[in-house]
């Protein structure tokens, strides 16, 4: 039995004790999850493909036309795992622009003359910032169209857009409404959401890939668990997160995860392969976890084994982990451990299996600094809906 599967199996009384009721089984659900994910989007496939005929969306948008994909913390690397995936897809301007960014400077991000379309993603759809910075949109910039994905039907964001035709609202299955304070399946399925939207002109093809990322994600699972489960039994008390193009959004939210479980007991840093080199390496040393999602581009990869061979001959970490898409002779010469998905899955769709390492090492390293999971954050810092944001006109 692998170390997931070990603590799903324990009594509902000890689960309380330790404080992770839902963590674990909302990371574990994930895979089961997508299909049901892809399942609503098709049913919902006609009024999405009107609004975005309606807000010139895909192929036929003129060259001013522009996407923000648009959420805080997580939800903003949800965004940023897409606007690469987007942008090839529907031939336009696709930016992750952070709504915490958009509350501050909207009036600088916005360009006189252009077609937006916003594509909002939260889980609880109550997040101070994305509920303030719709509502400012709608009262100051009234052509802008707004795509609003979220996975609580009650949330404000849906709710205060009943009755917008500019508004047009999708809310994921309660199941992945995550429970826990760190989102987890809410997650991967938003971005799975996202990857339909990009296929939303050919979503059988679509279709043939999500029955692949299902596959290899119940495979990985057990696999990384069983490697986050020994690694955080080691004395690491920093993480560095490293990865190209939709693989570094990854490589922010594992980041985020493992801080956010351990209330930053485990500092964390995330970087670009090749931005490592610029200042944050100085952060390295012998108590530090470093990860690489490898890139399945070959001429991407050499930058990345150039690094983690670079890191090697220096000495600068104790451990390399390697997270690949199809399994690699190099691996074993770059890094100390590696993790190979079942299928060669392209970078522009690995973010919703990638990222569940990261999630499984913030809960076992939450466990091995005895916090609760479900909670991890014992001084109130933070919490699964933001707070104490005040709204300032």
């Amino acid at each position: 039995m692998d170390a997931l599967s070990k603590l799903l199996s324990l009594p509902d009384s000890e689960k309380v004790d330790c404080g992770f009721v839902h963590t674990p089984a909302e990371i574990a659900q994930q895979p089961d999850t997508w299909l049901s994910t892809f399942e609503l989007f098709r049913k919902n496939q006609g009024r999405i493909e009107e609004f975005l005929a309606k807000a010139r969306a895909g192929k036929s948008s003129s060259a001013t036309f522009t996407v923000f994909l648009i959420g805080a913390g997580t939800s903003d690397y949800i965004g940023q795992s897409l606007a690469l995936l987007l942008r090839k897809s529907w031939g336009c301007d696709v930016i992750a622009v952070p709504s915490t960014d958009l509350l501050t400077h909207m009036d600088d991000l916005l360009l006189p003359e252009r077609q937006y379309l916003w594509i909002s993603f939260s889980r609880s759809g109550d997040s101070p910032e994305g509920v303030a910075v719709i509502d400012r949109a709608r009262n100051k910039y009234p052509d802008i169209q707004h795509l609003v994905i979220s996975c609580n039907k009650n949330g404000r964001m849906i709710r205060e857009s009943v009755g917008d035709p500019r508004v047009l609202t999708t809310c994921l299955d309660d199941a992945v409404n995550d429970r826990a304070l760190a989102m987890t399946s809410s997650f991967s399925n938003m971005v799975i959401f996202g990857q339909c939207l990009a296929h939303i002109g050919d979503l059988n093809k679509y279709e043939e890939m999500l029955t692949r990322l299902i596959a290899a994600g119940r495979k990985f699972l057990p696999r990384a668990a069983d490697c986050a489960s020994a690694l955080a039994k080691e004395p690491y008390t920093k993480a560095c997160f490293v990865g190209s193009g939709p693989l570094r959004a990854v490589a922010k939210e594992c980041a985020l995860k493992v801080m956010e479980l351990t209330a930053g007991k485990v500092l964390t840093l995330s970087e670009s392969v090749l931005g490592l080199r610029h200042g944050p390496m100085a952060a390295l040393d012998d108590h530090t976890l470093f990860i690489c999602f490898l890139s399945g581009d070959p001429r991407i990869q050499r930058y990345e084994w150039d690094l983690l061979d670079e890191i090697g001959t220096k000495r600068l970490v104790k451990s390399r982990i390697v997270v690949e898409g199809a399994a690699t002779s190099e691996a074993n010469s770059f890094a100390e451990h590696h993790l190979s998905l079942s299928d060669a899955i392209p970078d522009d769709y690995r973010p919703a299996i990638d990222v569940i390492f990261g999630q499984l090492l913030g809960l076992f390293f939450s466990l091995r600094w005895n916090l609760q999971p479900d909670c991890p954050s014992p001084n109130g810092a933070i919490s699964r809906v933001v707070q104490n944001v005040s709204i300032h006109s």
